[in-house]
């Protein structure tokens, strides 16, 4: 039995009041099943390449080919259904599905035997960093650097550690042009960055899971980075278009030697938590079943030093580069703010999003 108009008015309506962000993908997918199912196949012209969102939009619906209004319809209800029940106290959107996630806790922060535990929390969003969880963890960043705790802790809840940048980042609408977004972004970036660089206490990575991208190239900032068997690194900057931040086209040639850095961050290699370990980049990598308590009996441990000489000692081993890695994170920036505004850059993130729009 198809979907009638009414069902059809009836999911517009239950997208408004989701109670959690569908992500980028299923957005992109409502916005085509939407057209399609009101406009029928795309005849509409391509936005320029330019044009970032509106050329993933035109793209994922064009992708629907000359697929039937009611069986768009369908698919529509179909996937609305599929996304939960809804909530009075949710989220807004439009009816092709451009959801603004509200009041979900994304971040957090805990202070517990000396430790200040910095947690990423969308588990269901892979800890996907948005814009203003990008703001929320300098903010946490701040206040640990001055609170009593001994130790600040950065890991994420549930089973990826960070799947780097929210797509989100890529194709929310601002009333801003492209130039003035990449200079946005890259000064966001820019700071974040350096609040890893100047903070004061010792900082450790509980890699949970995977990480990718920026969550990966942080980690050269750390002090050290323990890791489940289960962790995966990958920066997939050249695919994406872009190039390397975090400091890591210096933390990582430096830390694992130029061939190995090089396999990661030119051509986007993979690697294990055991290959991170034997490269230097992890300290110690334990079984995913005892993981949690082992890494945090170790940290509890660590809490109960006199943490002023943990600071002053940490002070000693990094005050040398501090000023040079402030230098890459500033040119790192730049670069990535020209590459943002590049064809190839744009061409290759909208090739990415129409993928995986696809249904």
């Amino acid at each position: 039995m198809r979907a009638s108009q009414k069902d059809f008015e009836n999911a517009v309506n239950q997208l408004k009041h989701l109670k959690e962000d569908p992500g980028n993908e299923v957005k992109l997918k409502l916005y085509a099943l939407y057209k399609q199912a009101t406009e029928g196949p795309c005849r509409v012209p391509r936005p320029g390449v330019l044009d970032m969102i509106n050329k993933a939009k035109w793209d994922a619906w064009d992708a629907l080919g000359s697929l039937p209004k009611e069986t768009a319809r369908q698919n529509y209800v179909d996937l609305v259904s599929s996304l939960g029940s809804p909530s009075e106290s949710s989220s807004q959107a439009e009816p092709g599905g451009a959801v603004k996630q509200g009041g979900c806790e994304a971040l957090v922060v805990t202070r517990e035997d000396g430790i200040t535990k910095i947690m990423l929390n969308r588990p269901t969003k892979k800890n996907a960093i948005t814009l203003q969880l990008y703001q929320e963890i300098m903010l946490a960043l701040e206040a640990a650097s001055k609170d009593d705790s001994a130790i600040t802790v950065v890991t994420g809840n549930g089973d990826y550690f960070s799947s780097g940048n929210d797509l989100n980042n890529f194709t929310e609408s601002l009333p801003v042009s492209p130039e003035e977004k990449a200079k946005n972004s890259a000064v966001l970036l820019r700071d974040f960055v350096g609040h890893f660089i100047d903070f004061p206490k010792p900082l450790i990575a509980v890699v949970n899971g995977p990480a990718v991208g920026i969550a990966v190239t942080l980690l050269g900032l750390f002090d050290v980075v323990y890791a489940s068997d289960k962790a995966t690194f990958h920066t997939p900057f050249s695919h994406l278009g872009q190039t390397p931040e975090g400091c890591s086209s210096y933390t990582f040639p430096k830390i694992m030697g130029s061939a190995k850095a090089s396999e990661m961050l030119l051509f986007g290699k993979k690697i294990t938590a055991r290959e991170a370990c034997a490269q230097g980049l992890v300290a110690e990598v334990f079984p995913d079943s005892t993981f949690q308590e082992e890494v945090w009996a170790r940290l509890r441990a660590y809490a109960k030093i006199p943490p002023n000489a943990m600071r002053f000692s940490k002070h000693t081993i990094r005050n040398r580069e501090r000023e040079k890695l402030h230098a890459v994170n500033s040119e790192e920036c730049s670069i990535l703010q020209e590459r943002w505004l590049s064809k190839e850059c744009m061409n290759a993130v909208v090739s990415f999003l129409s993928r995986r729009a696809k249904l």
